[in-house]
């Protein structure tokens, strides 16, 4: 995030004191899309840095107290590093993140380091917020910290060419995320997720009931899964668990009812609300050698629906579908 170089006319606003860039921008993309482009290190390197700069190295342990590490390389060769702690994230809505530029191993430096004329704080601190637009997204950045006089052209414009660039890369991208099919209508208890897989249904069907193919995609990256019992038949149980960075466990258990290659049927309870028990049905439709998945999940309540809406449930079933279609094409 530290300080972008290119030579460009600005778009953005200062506040009074001079001392906070603001930069607002609407993108034409579902803001689970700009929230994961801005967020997953897997994207991020794919659209980082100005006009003509590429980003070799991004790395990121995104949560509260995390850092980050970021490289840009300039087109003759260049290599500017960047550092943070995210001090703030609202899931879908916001980030705050200090911003300081760093040697290659992470450690904090002065802009001097980079040939950078001034007096600049070792730490500035950067912001990002997301709305949702009927379906684009409306984000705001405000990165500040400067002492005043200090913002300059430069600046601006090194941050609205890697936005340029960032709105390419989400046309490209958008194509990918709209290949998983999210509908939830207002008051029902219900939410679906549809996808065609390029591949036959016997093979998707193995995805599905196989637990050592299943442990690989059945939640979203940033989480671990293991399969401690899986009876991929009526009556049978199963159990796993998801790990993520911290080493914090979210056990899930559940009953199949119905398993066949057109159909499967299952409970779906996380241990840490017990009680609140989701019906599961996944439909395999045959497509002349592709497959459509419709996954259909039914809640306790119209609360509990909307809930998980709010909270990741596009954004991951979207993952998760992209997960599988990897591993599909791997097996």
């Amino acid at each position: 995030m530290a300080q972008a170089l290119s030579e460009k006319r600005p778009r953005a606003g200062r506040e009074k004191k001079g001392e906070t860039i603001t930069i607002t921008r609407t993108f034409d993309a579902p803001r689970g899309l700009v929230w994961k482009a801005w967020t997953d290190p897997a994207l991020i390197v794919r659209w980082w840095g100005p006009k003509g700069f590429t980003t070799p190295v991004a790395k990121s342990d995104f949560r509260v107290g995390g850092r980050y590490l970021y490289c840009m390389r300039a087109p003759d060769g260049k290599e500017i590093w960047s550092t943070g702690v995210f001090r703030e994230i609202v899931h879908l809505q916001k980030t705050v993140a200090t911003d300081s530029f760093a040697d290659e191993n992470g450690n904090v430096v002065p802009a001097s380091y980079y040939g950078m004329e001034g007096e600049f704080p070792l730490e500035l601190q950067a912001s990002a917020t997301f709305s949702d637009q009927k379906g684009r997204t409306k984000f705001v950045l405000r990165h500040g910290g400067f002492p005043p006089g200090e913002i300059t052209k430069m600046t601006i414009a090194g941050w609205n060419e890697m936005f340029d660039k960032l709105e390419t890369f989400l046309k490209e991208e958008r194509a990918n995320w709209e290949k998983t099919l999210l509908t939830a209508e207002p008051g029902k208890q219900e939410a679906t997720i549809i996808r065609v897989f390029d591949a036959p249904r016997e093979k998707v069907f193995r995805a599905y009931t196989n637990p050592e193919l299943r442990a690989k995609w059945w939640a979203p990256r940033r989480l671990s899964i293991d399969i401690e019992k899986m009876e991929a038949k009526a009556g049978g149980s199963w159990r796993m668990v998801n790990r993520d960075k911290d080493g914090n466990e979210f056990w899930f258990h559940g009953v199949y009812h119905e398993v066949s290659p057109t159909r499967i049927v299952y409970t779906f309870e996380f241990e840490g609300m017990p009680e609140h028990v989701m019906l599961g049905i996944a439909s395999l439709e045959d497509m002349d050698g592709k497959t459509k998945v419709t996954e259909k999940t039914i809640f306790e309540s119209v609360d509990e629906r909307d809930a998980m809406l709010k909270y990741d449930m596009e954004e991951g079933g979207r993952e998760v579908m992209d997960r599988l279609a990897e591993l599909i094409e791997k097996h």
